[in-house]
């Protein structure tokens, strides 16, 4: 084990943030120029399996997560999120349909929100406050989504990821959790983590970067965060990412190396990231997070308004 600031004696331990994406392979963004949403029915579904197979590993470490259940998953598996509420983890919303924020328009994307979140909080039995846009596609251009979230019922968002990417990503954004100041009211924002080196925001908080970097940076850019920073990270993964034997659709070499990279190390890698660091659940980082720092740490900001994409 690492001497990281969560086993340090001459600090607290710091707990970070578990959390994972609960969707099938096919309804990645990668898949949406090839994958209809029409087919998902048809295909064969692995997501039960594989969400489980992460509980039964979250169990033997004694960790809790956050698991962002996206509503057509809820909707047709409601045991499945039933489970996770009742092995003690968070359950909170990915949305229904997989659907990027910025491809619709305002009055869809309340539906798409109303309705996971009703479907996932029958289905699991418990309120839900948590949400995250599928593929952190709050972006500059669909800031607007924020306010839908706050009239919707959510307490904090975790949508924004403070890098450059093709896809999404706001680097000016802050790099810990904040609190966005709204028209429609206050809501707490959890960002993807990221380490700054340079002029740069590198991540360091899991999924695709988690498979296809090599493990000592995830362990040295959590560990860094822990120490010297002294916050929490926020690491993130899909079930799909420990499932090597996912049937293999057909994608553009960029696609399929951005989903298929090192599956078959992904568990491997958790195991050895649950051995190394503290996690917890979203929910009990901000309810720590709210009462061990100076309210003024945690007051009211505007979102940076500056995006970065590249092509």
């Amino acid at each position: 084990m690492i001497v990281s600031a969560a086993t340090s004696p001459a600090h607290p331990p710091v707990v970070n943030a578990m959390s994972v994406d609960v969707e099938d392979y096919f309804q990645v963004s990668t898949f949406d120029d090839t994958v209809p949403r029409s087919t998902w029915d048809a295909r064969e579904s692995r997501v039960c399996r594989n969400t489980e197979r992460l509980l039964d590993i979250f169990d033997q470490f004694k960790v809790r997560s956050t698991f962002f259940v996206l509503g057509w998953v809820a909707e047709r598996h409601p045991a499945l999120v039933r489970t996770i509420a009742q092995r003690g983890h968070e359950v909170a919303s990915h949305g229904y349909a997989h659907r990027l924020i910025y491809d619709q328009t305002p009055e869809a994307f309340r539906e798409d929100v109303r309705r996971a979140k009703a479907v996932v909080e029958d289905a699991g039995g418990c309120a839900v406050g948590g949400y995250r846009a599928p593929s952190f596609s709050i972006t500059v251009r669909s800031q607007w989504a924020l306010d839908i979230l706050i009239e919707e019922g959510h307490s904090y968002d975790a949508s924004v990821f403070p890098i450059w990417h093709d896809r999404y990503g706001i680097p000016s954004a802050p790099r810990t959790p904040f609190c966005l100041e709204r028209r429609a009211g206050t809501l707490l924002e959890v960002p993807a983590s990221t380490v700054r080196v340079g002029p740069l925001n590198l991540p360091v908080g899991g999924g695709g970067y988690f498979r296809m970097l090599p493990y000592w940076w995830t362990r040295w850019g959590i560990a860094h965060f822990n120490k010297v920073e002294r916050q929490a990270a926020v690491f993130y993964l899909h079930p799909w990412e420990i499932d090597p034997a996912q049937p293999r659709l057909p994608v553009g070499w960029p696609g399929r190396f951005r989903h298929y990279r090192h599956l078959a190390e992904t568990e491997g890698r958790l195991r050895r990231l649950l051995n190394d660091f503290a996690f917890g659940t979203i929910e009990a980082l901000l309810r720590s997070r709210a009462g061990a720092i100076p309210t003024g740490q945690l007051v009211p900001v505007a979102l940076p308004l500056s995006e970065g994409r590249v092509s």
